[in-house]
């Protein structure tokens, strides 16, 4: 293919400050990465750029062997002497350079369909499509749903997953695979290492199989002739065995430091229903060979899982190995401990709505997508937090305000004001009522919807009764906020006007003519519950749906807003 010279000028920049970087070494995926990241156009001919990368990256480095690398860095700077020092990426974002060949990077997410997305699995959907984004490359959104029993998957799930995959990144998978419905490659593979003798059918009890673990010693079911072991597998996958009679195991060394590698289980008999493909199979992959052989077959060249899965990566390397493929590059990330949600899990919070604890998915207290959005969370404040926080293998604790606090910057200057009188107090308005000045009220007033942004005004028509929050009533001298210096008269539950000028420091309220109002309910999570605030709210051009901000209230989100029925507002955060 022929290049552009300002695509070769690129290429070849990049090419040289990589071998001056890395000492005569430079890597090409290195500088497809970086290529890619600069010129997002080429993404999309990123396999056919692949190969001028590799021919500039092999004759930079052989100028750096030959002639040394001060004769690079002359090069390079007479080239593009910006390039000698080496800029970092004008990005809010703590992701490091994916390691080996980037040249076509394939990644993927995979969730257990057992409900929808929380937001710790916000984080993996947000580094992988970052890194695909970054690299040119794709994502790969695989369903591991092949345990009917412990984690039985939920039908609706596939979808709620994909919608909110959507959600967060903005576009849809690039694949998008159902192990359920993947078993033949499964079962086939498990009978090809059954016949290769990298693996046996383990009849031992669960305890025993313990016992010879921990002992280091092989169980009597690793002598299984290869023919006896193909006849075990016939009858499981027929139908002919119980659960828990037999297992498939991988052959490893019973002498492993490791106890958790030493002849680890691949696949076991479960005939519990599988909402997709039934009762059609008696034999299941356990999650570390189906993920290996799914991994294997789509291609995956970079890995991106919890540390505390480290030993599955050192099974599946186990089985690679015995396979003759190459295990894929393998980053790990630390524990999040999101503070104000507790301990959350898929499962615990299924058990929890299932038995009537929660009325679903999308109570505002759970940490699930669904909830998230339903306050009014962005997509964009989600993908902040986890870009920011990047890759560290530390295990960290960190407040929901944290995140609250990304978001509040994102929408703060996108949200209108609107006023919300908690627990109102009404009251005479004395519109005769006139001070030293001669002052009066105005019969409308004019208020910004955005105190710093122009958004336009509302207008509020002034009548001769407001409401005042119950807490504010018991103020004798306080100022209407956008209207007047006033004082209460309480035995005749009267306002006069004192000054429509500011007078003095006295306390701005906030306050809702009769006329502008609407009954409101405004529902926040409080403590693992939902706590309830009714009061009014302006009614002004309200949009189901939208965000506002409610001075000295916070953020909320109209979530309902039918007709002779009260707004519903449910809470975001201050």
């Amino acid at each position: 293919m022929e290049w552009a010279r300002e695509i070769e000028f690129i290429v070849r920049k990049y090419a040289l400050q990589n071998s001056l970087e890395y000492n005569g070494k430079g890597k090409s995926g290195s500088v497809l990465g970086r290529i890619l990241s600069e010129r997002t156009d080429l993404r999309e001919k990123a396999r056919s750029l692949k190969k001028l990368v590799e021919e500039e990256v092999e004759e930079a480095n052989k100028i750096a062997k030959n002639q040394g690398l001060e004769v690079v860095k002359e090069i390079l700077e007479e080239l593009a002497p910006d390039a000698l020092v080496r800029k970092k990426q004008v990005k809010n974002t703590g992701l490091k350079e994916l390691p080996g060949d980037t040249s076509a990077v394939i990644l993927r997410f995979a969730p257990n369909p057992n409900g929808p997305l929380s937001l710790g699995h916000s984080r993996g959907v947000i580094i992988n499509s970052e890194y695909a984004k970054l690299y040119g490359g794709k994502v790969v959104l695989r369903f591991d749903d092949t345990d009917t029993k412990i984690k039985p998957p939920i039908l609706e799930a596939y979808q709620w997953i994909i919608d909110e995959y959507e959600w967060l990144t903005g576009k849809s998978p690039d694949v998008i695979v159902r192990a359920s419905e993947r078993m033949e490659i499964y079962l086939d593979y498990a009978e090809k290492i059954l016949k290769a003798d990298f693996a046996y059918v383990c009849n031992c009890t669960q305890n025993e199989f313990k016992r010879y673990r921990v002992d280091m010693e092989s169980c009597p079911c690793r002598i299984n002739t290869v023919s006896d072991n193909i006849s075990a597998w016939n009858e499981m996958i027929a139908g002919k065995r119980e659960e828990g009679s037999a297992i498939v195991r991988i052959k490893t060394d019973m002498k492993l430091p490791n106890p958790a590698l030493r002849d680890w289980p691949a696949l076991r008999i479960q005939k519990a229903q599988h909402p997709i493909v039934g009762s059609k199979y008696h034999v299941w992959p356990l999650l570390d060979f189906q993920s290996a052989v799914e991994d294997y077959e789509q291609g995956i060249t970079h890995i991106i899982r919890g540390k505390d899965l480290m030993d599955s990566t050192r099974k599946q390397t186990i089985l690679y190995e015995k396979m003759g493929w190459k295990y894929p590059e393998t980053l790990y990330w630390g524990r999040v401990k999101l503070l104000g949600f507790g301990k959350f899990s898929t499962s615990e919070m299924r058990s929890s709505i299932e038995n009537g604890e929660y009325e679903g998915w999308n109570e505002l207290f759970l940490p699930t997508i669904g909830a998230l959005r339903r306050r009014g969370f962005s997509a964009e404040s989600i993908k902040r937090y986890w870009l920011e926080l990047g890759l560290t293998q530390k295990d960290i604790s960190v407040p929901m305000k944290t995140i609250e606090s990304v978001n509040s910057k994102i929408i703060d200057k996108k949200c209108e004001r609107r006023i919300f009188v908690e627990n109102p107090v009404e009251f005479n308005l004395n519109l005769q009522s006139k001070n030293e000045s001669k002052d009066e009220f105005p019969v409308s007033i004019l208020l910004e919807k955005h105190p710093e942004i122009e958004m336009g005004h509302r207008r509020w028509i002034i009548s001769d009764r407001i409401f005042l929050g119950k807490d504010d009533s018991n103020i004798e001298s306080l100022r209407l906020k956008g209207l007047a210096d006033v004082k209460i008269e309480f035995d005749k539950k009267e306002i006069e006007l004192e000054s429509i000028e500011k007078s003095d420091d006295r306390s701005i309220v906030h306050w809702l003519p009769v006329g502008m109002q609407r009954d409101a309910i405004l529902v926040s999570p409080k403590e693992g519950r939902n706590s309830v605030i009714h009061g009014l709210i302006e009614d002004f051009e309200l949009i189901e749906g939208e965000v506002y901000q409610f001075e000295r209230l916070g953020f909320a989100r109209v979530e309902e807003n039918m007709p002779e029925s009260p707004v519903k507002l449910v809470w975001l955060h201050n």
